[in-house]
């Protein structure tokens, strides 16, 4: 049996405000956007690489998801976006207003920056480096 990651939910406090952040400051794809009802949508959006998961903007319903809006991850980075040229994308995306809350390091294991998405979902850009023998 094959199995995989196919959506991460993304909780967001407006839809259309999360797509063109999305789409237009870190450059991914909008596959999909249906209305499914009552103010709800099904939104996809993926970076524009081959395969992998795509993220699930899901507007935040009620106070308690409200709450949780921008802290996924209790304050911990919550996703890792992967390059093959690290300093074009960090240097595109700074351009594009990014909130980057460091410069970038060297670590043992890649290129690494943290920057913020919109809701303050904290995220790592990171070049993998090659693995050692």
């Amino acid at each position: 049996m094959i199995q995989q990651i196919a959506h991460v939910t993304v909780l967001v406090t407006d839809y259309d405000e999360a797509i063109a952040f999305y789409t237009q400051q870190l450059g991914f794809r909008l596959l999909t956007d249906t209305p499914l009802g009552e103010g709800k949508r099904w939104v996809l959006v993926a970076p524009g690489g081959p395969g992998g998961p795509a993220l699930l903007l899901a507007q935040a319903d009620g106070p308690a998801q409200q709450s949780q809006v921008g802290k996924q991850a209790a304050g911990r980075v919550f996703l890792f976006l992967t390059t093959d040229d690290f300093w074009a994308d960090y240097q595109r995306l700074r351009a594009n207003g990014v909130a980057f809350q460091e410069m970038p390091r060297e670590e043992a294991h890649a290129t690494v920056v943290v920057f913020a998405d919109l809701c303050g979902n904290l995220w790592d850009l990171l070049q993998p480096k090659p693995a050692h023998s």
